[in-house]
């Protein structure tokens, strides 16, 4: 009889559900068989790697693509886990920003152009950084958005997809409400959460360093 084989899209999801859907499908198979779990972060293929081998399964991971990977789970029986343990399961490993978080780097623009002189360059110069933020073995642990700032997360912004994906990764992303009803683009902010000048002022006291592009 053929091994049954299932096959999980987890692309595009945060730790711990890519290894809480594989713990459910390990437990759904009624003998030996595989889970092959697609994800998008090297992370993700740590958790799911750790998991299967503290399981007694076979693990065996493989890159398809630049942002996409396959790990295999292999067990050779039942094993019969149940909703409340897939449930409970968490990340071992840390996800990334974790290092940089306990540091507490704080990230302030206030500003959609980085430096002075000419805005078309300030311009290209800020959504050259905040890509490079996400490029960090360590990321910050917060990005503050104001005055100026306010519209690199709205919609229309190029650095838009970059400051989504620092937020998937566990930075926090934060834009003045008062910033965006000043600029009347309150009702395009695109990632992150609104905030006040109060989280603000305790953002900035409590960072272990504030970098200010």
């Amino acid at each position: 009889m053929a091994e049954t084989v299932l096959t999980i899209d987890a692309r595009g999801e945060a730790c711990p559900i890519p290894v809480v859907r594989t713990l459910k499908a390990l437990g759904a198979l009624a003998g030996p068989g595989s889970v092959e779990t697609l994800v998008d972060n090297e992370i993700a293929v740590q958790n799911l790697t750790r998991m299967g081998e503290g399981k007694g399964c076979t693990v065996a991971s493989e890159r398809l693509g630049e942002k996409e990977w396959r790990v295999t789970v292999t067990t050779s029986v039942a094993l019969g886990v149940s909703d409340a343990e897939a449930e409970s399961a968490t990340c071992e490993v840390p996800v990334p920003g974790a290092a940089a978080a306990r540091k507490n780097v704080v990230v302030a623009i206030t500003s959609e152009c980085m430096g002075v002189g000419d805005d078309v360059l300030g311009k290209k110069l800020m959504g050259s950084f905040v890509y490079s933020l996400t490029q960090l073995d360590e990321l910050p642990a917060c990005v503050l958005l104001y005055n100026g700032g306010a519209h690199l997360s709205c919609e229309g912004s190029a650095a838009l997809e970059d400051l989504r994906g620092l937020a998937a990764s566990g930075v926090e992303v934060l834009t003045c409400g008062t910033c965006l009803d000043h600029y009347g683009i309150a009702d395009t902010l695109a990632v992150g959460e609104v905030t006040n000048m109060y989280v603000i002022a305790q953002r900035l006291t409590g960072a272990s360093l504030v970098v200010r592009p």
